[in-house]
């Protein structure tokens, strides 16, 4: 069996009481019991299998997508990556920062390297290692997929082990461009975090253009 095929067997998603990481497991029970209305669990991906485009974030926000359950969604990061989806056509709809809003994703689908909310949204390597195997099924089921986004330096790394490639051949940088397959190209972008908005790292305007990048490749 090939490795895709393999990793396409397995679970793209974890299950809702996934025991894998301790950490992040007793993280989520303090956070179910102080915030029980909220959705504090493996956050899964948003968008269709049959898509060409996937985005790989880094790990739910505590009070973004692991209280809403939607990746990019309720927090900093998600107003700049939905507007900026639905601005290249990958969106349709209005982004109202809840799961229910309406908002459709086109041709695209976002998920996180770590699925679970790390504390100080800082995820260890050992549960970036133990959530992998998500990622790679996720990308192996994707049998259409084209071009991956990978947001920040860790979705990066992620996607490169989840894809069987070696990083020191695949080395991160805004605005990179991978081919890593006949069919299939990685694109690079620093994180859409507040905090490299606010400092610079990251203007819309180098983000409007991976995605601009992204929808040559796929025009193409």
């Amino acid at each position: 069996m090939s490795a895709r095929a393999d990793a396409a067997a397995k679970a793209a998603e974890p299950a809702r009481d996934c025991p894998f990481c301790p950490r992040l497991v007793a993280f989520r029970e303090r956070n179910r019991a102080q915030a029980p209305a909220w959705f504090n669990a493996p956050v899964p991906g948003f968008g269709e299998r049959a898509a060409r485009l996937l985005i790989v974030g880094l790990a739910p926000g505590l009070k973004g997508a692991n209280r809403t359950g939607r990746p990019f969604t309720g927090d900093f990061a998600g107003d700049l990556l939905y507007q900026t989806l639905i601005e290249f056509d990958f969106a349709r709809g209005e982004y109202a920062a809840r799961p229910d809003d309406g908002l459709r994703l086109l041709d695209a689908r976002i998920t996180n390297a770590v699925r679970c909310v790390p504390p100080e949204n800082k995820p260890a390597t050992d549960e970036i290692r133990a959530c992998n195997g998500f990622l790679a099924a996720t990308i192996a089921e994707m049998q259409c997929l084209a071009a991956i986004v990978a947001l920040g330096r860790i979705a990066h790394d992620a996607a490169v082990v989840a894809l069987g490639l070696k990083r020191a051949h695949t080395p991160f940088a805004h605005g990179a461009m991978h081919r890593v397959a006949q069919r299939l190209t990685l694109f690079d972008s620093y994180h859409c975090s507040r905090y490299n908005t606010n400092t610079g790292v990251l203007t819309p305007e180098m983000f409007r253009a991976v995605f601009a990048a992204v929808k040559a490749h796929l025009s193409n």
